[in-house]
Parts: C-alpha cells; sequence; structure tokens
C-alpha cells in the first residue's frame, strides 16, 4: 500500500477508536514518525494530509530540513534530545514531546530566550520506570511541571509517554490510563486547563492510547513501512 493509503486506513482506525471511546476523531492529531525516511516520504504524507511530522534524531531533521522536506506540515522533535543539541532543534521543531529533565528544559529556555522566542514542548513521562528510557519519574513530575511554570521562554502544552513494550494485548492499557490521569490533574491544577497535547501510542498501540485519552500519535512504520537498521 502507498503512503496515503497507509494513513487513510490509520485514519479510520482512529476514528474507530474515537468513536468506540466517546470521542471526536477531530480532537486526536496523527504525528507521522518519519525517522529513516526520505525528503520524498515526507512529502508524500504530507500530501496525504498527515497532521505533523516527527523526528527522532537530530542530524537526519537537519538534512531533511535542508530539501523542504517538511514544507506544509509542523515539524515535531520526537526522540530523545542531548542537551548539546538544543540549538539545532529550538526554533525549528514547533513542539518538542521530549523533554525529560529540568535541565534539559533549563538549555531549551535559555536558547528560546536568545531566539527571542517561546517553544512548545511536552514533559516525558517514564510511565514504566524504566532504566533505558528518559523522562520524569511520575511521582517527579508534579514538581517539574511546577518548576517549568518559571521559565519564561517555555510553553508547556501537554505531556508524552513511551510505555514499556507490551507483553500481552493491550498491555500498555494501565500505563495510558495513569499518564492520562498526570496530565489531567497537573493540567487543571498547574496550567488553568491549558493543556492540550497528550502525546502517547505508535503503530502497534495507538488506538489503546486513544482509549484511554490521547490527543496524539505518534505513528511511524504503520504509515512508511518496516525500518531497516543497519
Amino acid at each position: 500500500m502507498s503512503i496515503a493509503e497507509n494513513i487513510q486506513s490509520i485514519r479510520s482506525r482512529m476514528a474507530a477508536a474515537a468513536e468506540k471511546a466517546g470521542r471526536d476523531p477531530r480532537d486526536i492529531l496523527l504525528v507521522g514518525a518519519s525517522k529513516m525516511n526520505d525528503a520524498a516520504a515526507c512529502r508524500a504524507a504530507i500530501a496525504a494530509g498527515i497532521d505533523a511530522l516527527g523526528e527522532n534524531r537530530v542530524q537526519e531533521m537537519t538534512a531533511k530540513l535542508a530539501e523542504n522536506a517538511y514544507d506544509g506540515a509542523p515539524l515535531h522533535f520526537i526522540g530523545h534530545l542531548q542537551r548539546n543539541k538544543v540549538r539545532q532543534v529550538v526554533g525549528r521543531a514547533a513542539l518538542i514531546h521530549s523533554v525529560g529533565s529540568l535541565e534539559l528544559l533549563e538549555e531549551i529556555d535559555r536558547r528560546a530566550a536568545k531566539l527571542e522566542l517561546v517553544q512548545d514542548v511536552l514533559l516525558e513521562v517514564n510511565i514504566g520506570g524504566e532504566e533505558s528510557k528518559s523522562g520524569f519519574a511520575p511521582e517527579e513530575l508534579y514538581a517539574a511541571a511546577d518548576r517549568a511554570r518559571a521559565f519564561s521562554s517555555v510553553r508547556v502544552r501537554g505531556l508524552m509517554t513511551i510505555p514499556p513494550v507490551e507483553r500481552t494485548p493491550h498491555g500498555n492499557l494501565p500505563f495510558f490510563a495513569r499518564v492520562s490521569e498526570l496530565y489531567v490533574d497537573i493540567g487543571r491544577n498547574l496550567y488553568d486547563n491549558t493543556f492540550v497535547y497528550l502525546s502517547m501510542g505508535m503503530s502497534d498501540d495507538f488506538e489503546d492510547a486513544i482509549a484511554a485519552g490521547a490527543t496524539m500519535v505518534r505513528v511511524g512504520s504503520a504509515i512508511f513501512g518496516q525500518r531497516h537498521y543497519q
């Protein structure tokens, strides 16, 4: 199937999942995780109506920017971001999903202030407590979100999570539900209900994420095909 056909199929599945949960499908954004896909694939996804494109790697994002690969859709950065690469992302990505430490938040704020702009970000939650993943522990998240309000050049728009690899069907539902609770609680008590993005769910579990309240899903292989790692 083509990228356009894949996107149409994903949209249909998203709509079905939303309607089953009593939600409006229009409230959920589809981000194409375009890691390891070239500029032509990005353009095909944009032509097919993708809501945004998300990149995991700074070097790859920079190369595609030079090819105008993202013209016509917002660019999001969804991968692990090192502090020494912040300057290459701030002001270029409309939204940074993966802010998982106060140190990274501070560096983003510093760079954004230098550029005289406000950078939209999501706080990443390490909901499974996995050592191999970055992000705030759930018990640390409230304090981090509170601290983030002091930064003048960063705007926290919501939360993001990558749960553990599911071992059983619907195994990630409890993780998604917990992050959704945190999203509602922090958004209500600290951010005056201005949170708009709950980014969770990928190719294998986005329907469960929608059932739990995701407003943004990040889908890669189901749109672009399987990645072939060297």
